[in-house]
């Protein structure tokens, strides 16, 4: 696992050494084990290295026989000794023993297209010098991250944006639309990015630059429409099993020590049965817990480790992970406001003390239907039968139900199912992945930031909808998933692993995000995935035998933190300081009557606000650490047009 950066110049013109070190300097913690470049006429590539596998001789950057390729990675491609022993049969010669070098001697046959034969997480860049071309690319499901920004005959990029900022001919303006999307789903869609001259690199994508022009080609995408019969339920859940079991087999090729990060939950406890079936000894494992009973896991966690023998690490979380809050801002580059980013990083810590790679269950709810959302949208659905006009009254009472502070309450969650009756569909699972709606954030936004969007064209709501358009499956648990796995699962939970594991240095791998997995489970029969409705109920039928019984039926908690608890009381003043100050108000974003009640309906407990206020937080403190004092700054502390 590591960091990669880079430049091209369509002009041949020198890229600075001075630029690759200073971009390198910024991912250092990805890679804290050796930096490497590559530097010649038009080019430049870096490489901060974490290692994982061939530690003696897999630095970077590596190269094809006569050095007309150069390759920097990040990541690991799990299936690079049958791709070797392959090349190697047709006469390449490897100088390493790591998977790298794989890349190089595969694109010297295929060109950008041998991407496909990858099996693996990775991000990679390839300087082919005979073609004067640079080719980039992503894993399947967007595992390892790219930022890039293209202009005037130069595209740099990096494995993240802070680093990719240290280019300082990249303008600093924000994106808007970025940000307004931002608020609506709490983090930045791709492809955009929080500023307008940086896109993020699509997953399963490959972008060559020759020339001055940019294409990117997509080269998989998980197809739902193509069913699997199933007449036998117990053969289904053996090969369940199998496959999880040779996903996990496939992660635990390492040269340093591996563990898990273990919740309690039934994905990371289905890794960590597999783990102990393979392993030679007891697994590592590592949890985080919180003293509100509601959210914390430690108890089932431990009684996972018990039973399959790990040697366990446990953390304890309290509102004083407050003090994290800055190395989050500023890790992630953008605002990102997925609260579980805390507990990410603290366990992600604690974990890199004793191990170099975890493993995860990060995936399992996208792949075998854990949210409650689809089970939501699936009792909404059969209540489409109803005349439109009753739907509708529905709607009304459900906006006029209060609020009982707890976002995951009866009331509350019947308050989203009410509100929700009169949409389609895919406008009903839009709304369930909304944190903030088109008439909430209209309530709080100024009236010149309004104009201001209006005139930029902001629409986040199009991110859910044309996922929704796009989908290949007919069945609606499928189109759900699919729409997960295209949006929420990229741009919010794979980049929060990613980037607090990477924080520590630490390489997370998750088997459920095993593509071939993933196509597996996508051709399952929807019918069977909910038995009586029960999340994720064929995945707990099929684990039955590797877990303990008071484990598997336990209710998803997910791997949150009692925020609304801790913003009405040890954080409660941290927030009102921050988001009242003046400096914070005349930005010019939010009304600061709408910022006040926001805070008082919260801390009375009218409301659970908590998602709004701790996005505000992070929007502002993004602000202070990348715009008004961010290297190279240029963006006014007002608003700046799209």
């Amino acid at each position: 696992m590591c960091g990669i950066v880079g430049q091209a110049r369509a002009s041949g013109a020198p890229v600075s050494a001075a630029l690759m070190e200073h971009m390198c300097a910024a991912l250092e913690h990805r890679g804290p084990d050796a930096r490497g470049a590559h530097v010649a006429p038009g080019v430049g590539l870096g490489i901060q290295r974490l290692r994982v596998i061939d530690i003696a001789t897999g630095d970077q950057p590596v190269y094809n026989e006569d050095r007309s390729v150069a390759v920097v990675l990040n990541g690991e491609i799990y299936n690079y000794a049958e791709l070797r022993a392959g090349l190697e049969r047709r006469g390449h010669r490897f100088v390493t023993q790591g998977d790298t070098e794989v890349i190089a001697h595969l694109y010297e046959e295929e060109g950008p297209e041998f991407v496909r034969s990858l099996h693996g997480m990775f991000a990679f860049a390839i300087w082919d010098e005979r073609r004067r071309q640079l080719v980039i690319s992503r894993d399947r499901v967007g595992k390892k991250p790219l930022f890039y920004a293209e202009r005037d005959g130069v595209l740099s990029f990096a494995s993240e944006l802070r680093a990719l900022m240290e280019d300082k001919t990249i303008s600093r303006e924000i994106d808007h639309r970025a940000l307004d999307s931002y608020l609506t789903y709490l983090c930045v869609p791709a492809p955009l990015s929080a500023f307008r001259a940086v896109r993020k690199l699509p997953p399963a994508s490959t972008l060559v630059y020759r020339d001055g022009k940019a294409t990117i080609d997509t080269y998989w995408r998980l197809e739902f429409a193509a069913k699997r019969t199933v007449t036998d339920i117990e053969a289904l859940h053996e090969e369940i099993r199998e496959r999880i079991r040779a996903a996990v087999k496939r992660r635990l090729v390492a040269d340093v020590p591996v563990g898990a990060l273990l919740s309690g939950g039934i994905d990371s406890s289905a890794v960590v049965a597999a783990m102990a079936q393979e392993a030679s000894g007891p697994v590592k494992t590592f949890s985080i817990g919180f003293d509100h009973a509601s959210f914390n896991e430690l108890p089932a966690a431990r009684r996972v480790a018990d039973w399959c023998g790990t040697e366990h690490t446990e953390h304890m979380v309290r509102p004083d992970a407050i003090e994290i809050l800055p190395q989050i801002v500023r890790h992630y580059g953008e605002p990102f406001a997925d609260h579980s980013a805390i507990p990410s990083f603290y366990v992600s810590r604690i974990t890199r003390e004793h191990v170099t790679v975890a493993l995860n269950g990060d995936g399992g709810d996208e792949s075998f239907a854990g949210y409650y959302s689809y089970v939501q949208n699936l009792v909404a659905g059969k209540l489409d039968v109803l005349p439109l006009w009753l739907r509708r009254l529905g709607g009304a009472i459900g906006h006029r139900l209060p609020a009982n502070g707890y976002d995951r309450s009866t009331l509350n969650r019947a308050r989203r199912l009410l509100t929700a009756l009169p949409l389609d569909a895919g406008g009903r699972f839009g709304r369930y992945m909304s944190y903030v709606d088109e008439p909430g954030r209209r309530r709080l936004y100024s009236s010149d930031y309004l104009a201001l969007l209006s005139e930029s064209g902001s629409e986040p709501e199009r991110v859910i909808r044309e996922a929704w358009t796009a989908t290949s499956g007919v069945d609606l648990l499928d189109r759900m998933q699919e729409v997960d796995i295209r949006t929420w699962l990229p741009n919010d939970l794979i980049p929060k692993m990613d980037i607090a594991t990477m924080a520590h240095a630490l390489e997370a791998r998750s088997p459920f995000l095993d593509h071939e997995l993933m196509e597996f489970a996508a051709s399952i029969p929807a019918d069977l995935k909910l038995p009586d409705m029960r999340k994720k109920g064929l995945l707990r039928d099929a684990v039955r035998p590797w877990l303990p019984p008071e484990v598997l039926d336990l209710p998803k908690q997910g791997f949150c933190v009692p925020m609304a608890e801790w913003l009405r009381g040890d954080l409660r003043e941290m927030a009102a300081n921050v988001l009242l100050d003046r400096a914070t108000l005349d930005r010019g974003y939010f009304r600061e009557d709408a910022v006040r009640s926001l805070l008082t309906r919260h801390e009375r407990n009218e409301a659970d606000n908590s998602n709004m206020i701790w996005s505000l937080l992070v929007h502002e403190l993004w602000h202070r650490e990348f715009i008004d004092h961010g290297a190279g700054s240029s963006q006014p502390a007002g608003l700046v047009a799209a």
